[in-house]
């Protein structure tokens, strides 16, 4: 499951948030399929496949990322940062995901069924 706010969900189905940042400890894979929620016992309507992870500082985030993270300026990124998260700590060690929108949810349906859609 990948849960997100609602506001970034509708960001992710229009194609403007391709990235995100995370602090949990929960680590999502490359090459996995999580179902796109904005609740924890939703039903996913949408999937994304995990394409990239790496390691950073907050506050090393690039102007590029800013924007794959659905923002325009680095100001709007941290506003949301600090609604989400309470703080905004530029040493802090975040995890970033980079993923691809799958489309409708794929519950059920075989892993090659899901590998096929990657391409």
């Amino acid at each position: 499951m990948a849960l997100f706010k609602r506001k970034h969900i509708e960001k992710i189905l229009q194609g403007e948030k391709t990235q995100t940042r995370r602090t949990h400890k929960h680590e999502w894979h490359v090459g996995r399929v999580y179902g796109l929620r904005d609740r924890w016992f939703q039903k996913a309507e949408n999937d994304i496949l995990i394409t990239r992870k790496f390691r950073e500082k907050l506050g090393d985030i690039s102007l590029q990322d800013v924007k794959k993270e659905g923002y325009h300026s680095l100001e709007d990124f941290q506003k949301a940062w600090i609604e989400i998260n309470g703080v905004w700590d530029p040493y802090e060690v975040v995890t970033a995901y980079e993923f691809k929108l799958l489309g409708a949810a794929r519950r059920g349906k075989p892993s090659s069924v899901i590998e096929n859609r990657k391409s």
